[in-house]
This record gives C-alpha cells, structure tokens and sequence, in this order.
C-alpha cells in the first residue's frame, strides 16, 4: 500500500494577548500535521491575514480590540472556501453563537494538547490546499481580497467577482454579495490575480468566471456578456483582442 505524505495545514493564531498566541503555538509545535503560518492581535488584522495566507484552520480568541472574534467568524463564513474555526476563549457564555458562524470547535482557556488535538482532527483530513488541486473550477477562486470598508475589513471571494471598475481614486469591486469600494487600483487587482480577472477597458476588470460571450453591435461597438443574466460589459477595441483569445482558449467549440 502506498502511503501519501500529505502537507501540514496551516493555523492562523488570533489573539490580542502574546503569551497565549505563544502557548497555543507550542502546543501546535507538538502535534504532528500542524504548522503556524501567522498570527494576529486584533480582529482587522486577523482577516487580512486570512486573505493573504489562505490558512486551513483560524484559532480565535473572542474578546479582541475592534473587531471582535464572532464578527470576523462571520465574516470568514461567508466565503465560498472558507478556513475552518476554532474558537479558543475564556468565556464559556459564547458557545451557542459559535454555532451560528460555523465554527468548528469551541475550547476553553486554558487550552489542553489533548483537546486542541481533538479539535484540529475534528477541522477534516483534506486541507483547502489539497481541495484546491482536485478542483476542476479554473480560475483563482480560492483566493480573497482583504478590504478596509466603513464596516471594518471586509472578505470577497477572488472566484465571487463580478468586475471591477475604477472611478477616479477609488475602486468599486462588484461581487456576487453586492458591491464594495476599494482603494486598490486596477493594476494591483489585475498583476495580483491574472489568472481570475481579465482586463476588458482602461477602467474596468471583468472576473473570468462569469465571462459567458463576446458580443458585438451595428457600430462595432464590442461587449462582454456577464453569465447569469448579469448584464454586459462595454469592451474597448485596444482590449478585444484579448477578450477573443481567451474565449478561444477557455471555452468548448
């Protein structure tokens, strides 16, 4: 029988206090499987990390400055491909609302080895790296965006974007759960993610995933039709071309 050496998943550790991100992590040291990737103080800092680190497993303190652990629960939950949580807390009154955000285990400070072993185990055996690679889904839809927004750092599936379209200093990203202003510009986007979102005119991204046709008017005017009946896009005539070759490489026929 062949044995698979499969990758350790990777933990975030989400804490306002050093010595307890410090504990947690020698007890990860000492279970086989298991590895560090990060560590945040605050709640903002946690979901940026989650978008650049893509971990598999968030351990989550509740009570933390601004953004406390059940918010950004809340708002990892929404992703499509989300890490699983692990609520780690002195407070044993949060538990029934750890159910409504999905968590997967809720231990009690202080954390013991034996228990924080149960509730990694419990996370699955396949990590996101693992489900990622038997996906057939093709563009980069296990990715996140981290945005600063009046509702705090907001999460947005990189595979949920609709498009992006640039309005003098500020980006609006359009997604499947509505719309979010960003202060990236549409270069960072499109560098950082070439392979999920498509250049289609000097102000707009279209994400890939939802590119159905190409179209094109009486005046030679081209757009891009959205799947879904979500609309179309104008395309300019410097970026056609592109649209064309992708179409002719992503899609059957």
């Amino acid at each position: 029988m062949t044995h698979v050496n499969l990758p350790p998943k990777n933990v975030l550790i989400a804490d306002d206090e050093p010595l307890a991100r410090d504990r947690i992590r020698r007890l990860i040291d000492d279970i086989p499987g298991y590895r560090v990737c990060g560590e945040a103080a605050d709640g903002g800092s946690a979901l940026r990390q989650v978008a650049e680190l893509g971990p598999d497993i968030v351990l989550l303190d509740i009570r933390m400055p601004g953004m406390d652990g059940m918010d950004v629960a809340a708002a990892i939950s929404e992703l499509d491909n989300p890490p699983a949580v692990i609520f780690c807390t002195a407070y044993d009154h949060y538990a029934i609302k750890a159910f409504e955000v999905r968590a997967a285990a809720y231990l009690l400070k202080p954390v013991r080895r034996e228990a924080l072993a149960e509730a990694l185990e419990r996370t699955g055996q396949v990590n996101r790296v693992q489900q990622q690679a038997l996906s057939s889904r093709g563009a980069d839809a296990g990715g996140q965006l981290a945005i600063k927004s009046h509702r705090g750092t907001e999460l947005i599936d990189i595979g949920a974007i609709l498009y992006c379209e640039a309005d003098q200093k500020y980006v609006t990203i359009h997604h499947t759960r509505g719309e979010t202003v960003s202060d990236y510009t549409l270069k960072e986007l499109e560098s950082s993610h070439p392979e999920a979102l498509l250049r289609i005119h000097r102000h707009t991204l279209v994400g890939v995933a939802f590119i159905r046709a190409l179209s094109r008017d009486a005046n030679g005017h081209s757009a891009v039709i959205l799947r879904d009946g979500r609309g179309e896009l104008p395309v300019s005539r410097r970026h056609t071309g592109a649209v064309k070759q992708w179409l002719q490489e992503h899609q059957p026929g």
